[in-house]
């Protein structure tokens, strides 16, 4: 069984951090590849995991569309397939495993610009098809969502076992991890677990952040510290993954994912 581990969060709030902490605490836990998938526009999940990004899903989807548009005007590929009779199905499914990065613990596929004018209804049922095949050659699936979470929502993953909302320690981060909160319950897709992660905290949480914090419908999991060390990595560009084992911001990670997880 795969299991979906999905991150959302605002903007800022270090989610792509904390993903990158999850995908660390997996390859130390268990032998086999594990997915990541990065669903946020901005796409920079590759860089926090050390590897180079040349194709997303999301130029594949686009590529594809004019592609079709010329046949029609052209009058020639018929509904449904693209110049030289292959399906869109087919075409996507080659080109989506084609740009999977592939490393020696994980692999990552990064979904990239949201949808221009049009229907895509019909390429969105292809796509959740291929990446659900995709993801179920992998114990573990890490998702690193945009706060709208675009691409749960339109379903081009599998059903989420665990969410973590992901939110800095200040009120506007804790209202936007509400919102993501009631958007969950909106979502045609079925989420086992979610929970509410502070992340970058200084010190103690204020009481007036608590009582916010304790009146959202998800359990709180705790906090993450600000670490001078993560953001010195983030300054020179260096991975993450790259981070030590004894660092604060891992050990907290960690710590959290020996709870829900218990591996």
């Amino acid at each position: 069984m795969t299991i979906t581990i999905a991150l959302a969060g605002k903007g800022g709030s270090g989610k792509t951090t904390v993903a990158a902490m999850i995908v660390k605490y997996l390859i130390q836990k268990q032998s086999a590849p594990i997915l990541a998938i990065d669903a946020d526009p901005s796409a920079n999940l590759n860089m926090v995991l050390g590897v180079d990004l040349d194709w997303t899903v999301g130029e594949i989807r686009e590529d594809m569309l004019k592609q079709v548009q010329s046949s029609v005007t052209a009058g020639g590929a018929a509904r449904g397939s693209i110049a030289g009779g292959m399906s869109k199905h087919d075409y996507l499914d080659y080109e989506i495993r084609g740009s999977l990065i592939e490393s020696d613990r994980f692999d990552l596929i990064a979904m990239g610009r949201s949808e221009g004018p049009g229907c895509y209804c019909a390429v969105n049922h292809n796509l959740r098809d291929i990446l659900d095949t995709l993801s179920h050659n992998y114990p573990y699936v890490v998702m690193d969502n945009e706060a709208g979470m675009e691409h749960l929502s339109r379903r081009t993953t599998q059903d989420v076992q665990h969410l973590f909302i992901i939110s800095d320690p200040t009120h506007r981060g804790v209202v936007a991890a509400e919102r993501i909160v009631d958007l969950k319950d909106e979502l045609a897709i079925n989420i086992e677990n979610a929970y509410l992660i502070l992340n970058r905290v200084p010190g103690e949480i204020p009481p007036p952040l608590q009582e916010r914090i304790d009146a959202i419908k998800v359990p709180f999991l705790g906090t993450i510290p600000a670490d001078d060390e993560v953001m010195k990595f983030d300054y020179n560009g260096t991975p993450l993954l790259e981070l030590k084992d004894d660092s604060p911001v891992y050990q907290a990670v960690a710590a959290m994912l020996d709870q829900t997880l218990g591996l």
